[in-house]
C-alpha cells in the first residue's frame, strides 16, 4: 500500500501531537503552582513530625474528600482560585504527586513555612520556601523527560502556566514576634527586618524566574494582628475585639516594600514577566471591618479552638466547630473559613471586585496574557 506524500504529513503531525504532553482543555492556563505556608497547604505536612498538620477532624469537615490536610473547613485560596480559573480538579500537593500529573500543576505549601529557614521550626519539620523552591526545580527536571529534552517547549508551557507564591506571616508569628524560642526581635529592629525578609524573598523569587516562571502572583501578608490567636493572646474578654497593631504595623512595612518589588520587577528587572501583587493587608481588612455586608456574624472568634476568642488553643482532634460556619470569618485561631477564602479570591480574581485588591491587574487577566 503506498500512502501519499499529504497523508503522509497528517501522520507525522497527529503522531508528534500526541507525543507531546496533553493539557485539560477546561482550564484557562496549563498549570497551576501554588508555593505557601498552611493558609493553601492541602497536605504536605500530613507525614512529617510538626505541630503544623490538619489532616483530622473536624479540619475539611466541608470538603468533599474530608480531612486532607488543609487548614480549614472546606476549601482553601487557592482552590477557590484553581476553580476559577477552570481547572476540573483541585491542585494535588507535592508530596503526593509524580508523573504527567505534574503537567497541570503541583502545591508546595506547607504549614509553618516562611521565607526564613529556620521560621516554624518551634512547630516542628516543615519545607520552607527555600526546600519548596528545590521540589519545584526537582519538577522543571522531571518535566524537561516529559518534553523529551525539547527545552522550547518547556519554557512555553511555563511561560503560560500561573504562580501563586504566599509567603512572611510565619516570619513574624512563629519567628520576629515569639522572642522566647526565636531572637531575631533583637538581633533586627522592625524595618531591618522587613529589609532582611525582602532582600531574601527577592532573591527566592528571581530563583522562581529563573526556572521559568513568568505570571507570578504574589500575596502581601494578610492584616494577621486581628486574627483570633491575637485577639486571644493580648487582650481578655472585655477587649476582645482590639488587634495587635505592633503586629499590624510590622506588616505594612514589608507589605510597602513587597509592592516595590513587584514593581521592579515588571519595570524590567525581570525581563518578560508579568507580576501581580494581592493587596491581603486590605482586603483582610475589609473583611474583617465590614464582614456583617457578606453575612458575617462573627469576625473575632474560631469557629474551632479553645480559649478566648476561640484562638489559644488550635482546633482539636473530634473537636465540634460551630454549626454555621457560614457566618464564621475565621476557622481557626489563625485561618479563615471557606466562606472568607470564597469572598476573598473572587476578589482577586474578578477585575469588577478586585481593582482595589489586585495589582496593576487581576487574576483573570493574568490568564489571558
Amino acid at each position: 500500500m503506498r500512502f501519499s506524500a499529504a497523508i503522509l504529513v497528517v501522520l507525522w503531525l497527529c503522531a508528534r501531537a500526541w507525543s507531546q504532553p496533553r493539557q485539560p482543555q477546561e482550564a484557562q492556563v496549563p498549570g497551576f503552582f501554588i508555593f505557601g505556608d498552611s493558609l493553601v497547604d492541602n497536605g504536605n505536612n500530613n507525614r512529617i513530625m510538626t505541630l503544623a498538620r490538619a489532616n483530622y477532624r473536624p479540619y475539611g469537615i466541608d470538603f468533599p474528600q474530608g480531612s486532607t490536610g488543609r487548614f480549614t473547613n472546606g476549601r482553601t485560596f487557592v482552590d477557590v482560585l484553581a476553580q476559577l480559573l477552570g481547572f476540573p480538579t483541585y491542585i494535588p500537593a507535592y508530596a503526593r504527586t509524580r508523573g504527567p500529573a505534574l503537567l497541570r500543576g503541583v502545591n508546595y505549601a506547607s504549614g509553618a513555612a516562611g521565607i526564613r529557614d529556620e521560621t516554624g521550626n518551634n512547630l516542628g519539620d516543615h519545607a520552607s520556601m527555600n526546600q519548596q523552591l528545590s521540589n519545584f526545580g526537582d519538577t522543571v527536571q522531571q518535566l524537561r523527560r516529559f518534553y523529551r529534552g525539547d527545552a522550547n517547549a518547556l519554557n512555553t508551557y511555563l511561560t503560560k502556566c500561573i504562580f501563586y507564591s504566599g509567603m512572611g506571616s510565619n516570619d513574624y508569628l512563629n519567628n520576629y514576634f515569639m522572642p522566647t524560642f526565636y531572637t531575631t526581635s533583637s538581633d533586627y529592629s522592625i524595618k531591618a527586618y522587613a529589609s532582611l525578609l525582602l532582600q531574601d524573598y527577592k532573591r527566592q523569587l528571581t530563583q522562581l524566574y529563573q526556572l521559568g516562571a513568568r505570571k507570578v502572583i504574589v500575596t502581601a501578608v494578610g492584616q494577621i494582628g486581628c486574627i483570633p490567636y491575637q485577639l486571644a493572646r493580648y487582650h481578655g474578654n472585655n477587649n476582645s475585639s482590639r488587634c495587635n497593631e505592633n503586629i499590624n504595623k510590622a506588616i505594612i512595612l514589608f507589605n510597602s516594600g513587597l509592592r516595590k518589588m513587584v514593581d521592579q520587577f515588571n519595570d524590567g528587572e525581570l525581563p518578560g514577566a508579568k507580576f501581580v501583587y494581592l493587596d491581603s493587608y486590605r482586603s483582610t481588612y475589609d473583611l474583617y471591618q465590614n464582614g456583617t455586608h457578606s453575612g458575617f456574624e462573627v469576625m473575632d472568634k474560631g469557629c474551632c479552638g479553645v480559649g478566648r476568642n476561640n484562638g489559644q488553643i488550635t482546633c482539636l482532634p473530634l473537636q465540634q466547630p460551630c454549626n454555621d460556619r457560614n457566618k464564621y470569618l475565621f476557622w481557626d485561631a489563625f485561618h479563615p473559613t471557606e466562606a472568607a477564602n470564597i469572598i476573598l479570591a473572587k476578589a482577586a480574581f474578578d477585575s469588577s471586585q478586585s481593582q482595589s485588591y489586585a495589582y496593576p491587574l487581576n487574576i483573570r487577566q493574568l490568564a489571558m496574557l
